[in-house]
């Protein structure tokens, strides 16, 4: 019969027991090694790296429950089993304080002895196992949200506050920005980061889904309904976070039930006569103005106040400067393992058009074209070459009263204004922006001035700002 691939090390002072415990192990496995001399032991323990310890606990001037102690404190994980003449109870009660996986009395029984290294070996291997998919899993669900720019430093600050609090969360920011990451890293900070995270996009599911899919079923809600129940997203993240992505897309009936859920913590499956109690943090995302969508009646403005406790707003990535290429390295690192590739970096020339490009798609997009491009390039190196397929905005040339307004040499009549846009498109976020800065530059920052001009509340206006980024820092006015 083959041996197993183990290191097993026995420690034992009896010369007897020592070499009989040895025989057996190295019929079975493919290292042993013994000692009689404890300290010996431990000094050589880092060159072993042994699956399994049999450890006595009577060593002469040793104690073996010593030994097992300074094991665990020096960082060694593996199975122990303690081997003693005596039955004590309260030593045993101490080996297994200590982490000892077996309690074995002399004279050993052999067959007792093989039965548990076996046991401990397979338990072994089954943490390792573990603990590999453990760290697998934090690389694909990283809460990591990478970049150094001002206006993620001003997300993950808030983030940060409001994770500690146990309230609603509501964030903004486009399509692809990573709010579902900053959700989890929302969770992951939280008191809740033991419970589950549940992600669902509302605007991923048909309108007639989202009661089933938020609350849960009962058999004979529906043709089809054949489970005795199917317990909702809710349900699913009891004692945890969900977070509601594009909440906009909600209709105003879920939008009801969901209020309720916010309100008391209960709900009924559908087709269900007993109430259902949660206990959930809510994460609430949306690429659209919430607060539009409930002057247009398209939201409900009860449902509105009770998720806008505290808001978080993500920057697109085109407003995020030097991240682009931060963020962009990660993925080539990460992509690198993935198709076992060794790309080093981008040209000057690559990095330029990486960091002009429009990225309308936002992080998701660059997690996209990195991938292809990583999988594609032959070369160490990204080059311009490598980016060919992506479309540059092509800048229409401005004209002169445009160049002219810009640097404020043109004095507008009242109600006037100038707008020129590129032929492929522009973002509205921009514009807003921009229709602001040029404001409150107008106002020298005044911001109540600012909002008469602009025809709307002072309230709306700070929203914006906030939500724009837009820094005002005595009087001067930046994007």
């Amino acid at each position: 019969m083959a041996k197993k691939n183990y290191t097993i090390v026995v420690i034992e002072d009896d010369p007897l027991v020592n070499e009989t415990v040895n025989e057996i192990m190295s019929t079975k496995y493919s290292r042993v090694y013994k000692y009689e001399d404890a300290q010996k032991a431990l000094d050589e323990m880092h060159l072993i790296s042994p699956d399994l310890v049999l450890l006595d606990i009577f060593l002469g001037h040793h104690n073996g429950l010593d030994i097992l102690e300074n094991l665990r404190k020096q960082g060694y994980n593996m199975p122990v089993i303690m081997m003693t003449a005596f039955s004590d109870i309260k030593m045993a009660v101490r080996a297994m304080k200590l982490g000892a996986e077996d309690f074995i009395v002399k004279p050993l029984d052999l067959e007792q002895l093989e039965i548990s290294t076996e046991k401990a070996l397979e338990n072994y291997d089954l943490r390792r196992q573990v603990d590999i998919l453990s760290e697998q899993l934090k690389e694909e669900k990283s809460s990591e949200i990478i970049g150094n720019s001002e206006g993620v430093r001003k997300a993950l600050e808030m983030a940060q506050i409001v994770s500690k609090a146990d309230t609603t969360i509501l964030v903004y920011g486009e399509s692809g920005t990573g709010k579902e990451l900053l959700a989890r890293y929302v969770h992951d900070n939280s008191p809740r980061a033991k419970g589950p995270f549940i992600a669902i996009n509302c605007g991923a599911i048909p309108k007639d889904l989202a009661e089933n899919e938020l609350f849960g079923y009962e058999r004979g809600a529906f043709t089809g309904a054949t489970e005795k129940f199917r317990p909702g997203k809710f349900e699913q993240a009891n004692h945890g976070t969900i977070l509601l992505d594009e909440i906009g897309e909600l209709s105003l009936d879920i939008q009801v039930r969901l209020l309720r859920v916010l309100q008391e913590r209960k709900f009924y499956r559908l087709g269900g006569q007993k109430e259902i109690s949660v206990d959930v943090r809510v994460v609430a995302a949306t690429n659209k103005n919430l607060e539009e969508l409930v002057e247009t009646g398209e939201f409900r403005e009860d449902l509105f106040y009770r998720l806008n406790v505290a808001q978080v707003h993500l920057p697109a990535l085109r407003d995020r400067g030097d991240d682009i290429m931060i963020i962009a390295t990660s993925f080539v690192d990460k992509y690198n393992k993935t198709f076992r590739k060794k790309i080093t970096g981008f040209t000057p020339e690559a990095a330029d058009i990486m960091k002009r490009y429009s990225w309308r798609g936002n992080i998701r997009e660059l997690q996209n074209v990195i991938e292809r491009v990583v999988l594609l390039e032959n070369d160490n190196i990204i080059t311009k070459s490598s980016l060919s397929f992506l479309k540059m905005d092509k800048k229409a040339p401005e004209s002169n009263l445009v160049k002219q307004a810009t640097s404020e040499e043109v004095e507008l009549a009242e109600g006037q204004h100038l707008l020129k846009i590129s032929s492929s498109g522009v973002s509205l976020g921009n514009i807003i922006k921009d229709l602001i800065v040029q404001t409150l530059k107008i106002t020298n920052g005044n911001q109540i001035q600012a909002a008469k001009l602009l025809g709307i509340s002072r309230a709306k206006l700070r929203y914006r700002i906030e939500q724009q980024g837009i820094n005002i820092n005595n009087k001067t006015i930046t994007n």
